[in-house]
């Protein structure tokens, strides 16, 4: 398997925005701590959300090759159910086949929550700092806050037997942990 600091200097050579990389940095945060919490392989967990979206720059103006193209980019370098959870988390996109794993669901819900929580944190005066679970169901009901971010993803974490608030607060603890290096940390 491809390592963590292999793994990031192939994000870095494919993505060059630095949104793209918070994105991966976030949800290379969020699978670790849904990995621990369920008692799974964290460090397969977090480098399949680092590279999820590998071929973003790439596939952005064909949406129906994304995820397809980084599972194929990464064929040698991780196992088959990772390549599979890849291919599965943009599955209305790219016609793969439904996630049906505890790990396609957590990456699918696990990196669509870094939106939620990345843009909760950029209009709070402390930032991630003292977020919690209760003000992002809130925004979560504002369909205006966040438009692009897909709640119905989000709330496929209890596919993976996580209650909403839980997964939420799970997001922001792992998150938290990084909050300087994706710029949310408090002024």
């Amino acid at each position: 398997m491809i390592s963590r600091d292999e793994a990031y200097a192939l994000l870095k050579k494919h993505n060059s925005e630095r949104s793209l990389i918070n994105h991966a940095l976030e949800s290379e945060a969020v699978m670790r701590g849904l990995a621990a919490k369920l008692g799974k392989d964290e460090e397969l967990w977090g480098i399949t959300g680092l590279l999820h979206d590998l071929d973003y720059a790439k596939t952005k103006s064909e949406p129906e090759r994304h995820g397809l193209d980084t599972a194929d980019m990464l064929e040698a370098q991780l196992p088959a159910e990772a390549l599979d959870a890849i291919r599965r988390h943009a599955c209305e996109m790219n016609g793969a086949e439904a996630p049906e794993t505890d790990f396609d669901y957590a990456l699918r819900c696990g990196e669509t929550v870094t939106g939620m929580v990345h843009a909760g944190a950029l209009v709070r005066p402390t930032r991630i700092d003292g977020m919690k679970p209760k003000s992002l169901k809130k925004k979560m009901k504002d369909k205006a806050f966040a438009a692009s971010v897909n709640r119905d993803c989000i709330r496929e974490c209890d596919r993976i037997g996580l209650e909403l608030g839980d997964f939420l607060q799970i997001a922001i603890t792992s998150i938290t942990a990084i909050a300087p290096e994706v710029g949310l940390a408090a002024e």
